[in-house]
């Protein structure tokens, strides 16, 4: 059965808190083999980051990975927090460059990683993490070209990470183009497509602004009709199942959504695609 993996964000409240329980509850039938816990730009969730992966790895039993980026931290402070993260537990990691507070160009600290390939290398010396890095199936905003962009992901697998998970697209030809780039260019390690289920148009709309992911006039047309007639739900549902199974036909074996905390939509996909444990039931009698 096709592996899952969910992206969940840290809490900034009380209310938000319980959201995000409530997000892991819905989705742990599904047996996913990891919850990941994000950062914000320029590492302004930091603190939240580390509390909410740490008490989801304790309270859930889930394995728990967490993001980590160097934008804004010193080495010594990146590291400290890595090692924070392995004494309770927290083993998994995924590394990130990270953005700048103010969506502007990525500007290394003065005392701290220059990229990201040298926090993968300085994580992967400590021998205590699963590392796993972002990859750009319609290319990174920053890479001069596909080929580029591909180089550099397979410099930070080199430099100790073994997957990568796809920022989100909309056709699955885009990521199956990418990864047969990908092993064109010697890349054997698993990449993972990432997964947005859409429950909210114009939100996702504003994100693939941007993240540089485009959307294709027949995807904006469709869902832009949904929208209009009141079936935008029904349309989401449909258009991400379809996606999945052609991906999932193609010998894609496991998949990683972008909750946004929002684990319904996920939950119906997952139901549609035949991908929800049976449950067991005993001690009936």
């Amino acid at each position: 059965m096709t592996a899952l993996s969910f992206e969940t964000f840290p809490p900034k409240s009380l209310d938000a808190s319980f959201h995000l329980w409530d997000t892991v509850q819905t989705l742990t039938p599904l047996a996913p083999r990891f919850v990941s816990v994000t950062y914000g730009a320029g590492g302004s969730t930091q603190s939240l980051t580390q509390e909410a992966a740490q008490t989801l790895r304790k309270t859930s039993g889930l394995r728990v990975a967490a993001h980590l980026t160097c934008t804004g931290q010193s080495r010594e402070d990146v590291m400290r927090t890595a090692r924070n993260y392995a004494a309770s537990g927290v083993t998994d990691i995924v590394a990130l460059r990270g953005d700048a507070p103010d969506g502007g160009a990525f500007q290394p600290h003065p005392d701290g990683f220059a990229d990201s390939i040298a926090l993968i290398k300085a994580l992967a010396d400590t021998g205590h993490f699963t590392i796993r890095v972002g990859a750009y199936p319609d290319s990174h905003p920053d890479a001069a070209s596909m080929a580029q962009n591909i180089d550099f992901l397979k410099a930070k697998l080199d430099a100790g990470a073994t997957e990568a998970i796809t920022q989100f697209f909309f056709d699955a030809d885009t990521f199956l183009r990418f990864r047969d780039a990908c092993a064109d260019a010697g890349i054997s390690a698993p990449i993972t497509p990432g997964i947005l289920p859409v429950s909210n148009w114009s939100r996702t709309k504003s994100f693939a602004e941007k993240c540089g992911t485009p959307i294709s006039a027949v995807t904006r047309t469709a869902f832009d009709r949904a929208e209009r007639e009141d079936r935008a739900e029904l349309f989401a549902l449909t258009h991400c199942a379809d996606l999945c199974d052609t991906l999932t036909d193609e010998g894609v074996d496991a998949l990683h959504f972008y909750t946004l905390n929002r684990p319904d939509l996920t939950l119906k996909v997952c139901r549609a695609l035949g991908l929800v444990r049976p449950s067991q039931i005993r001690n009936v009698a």
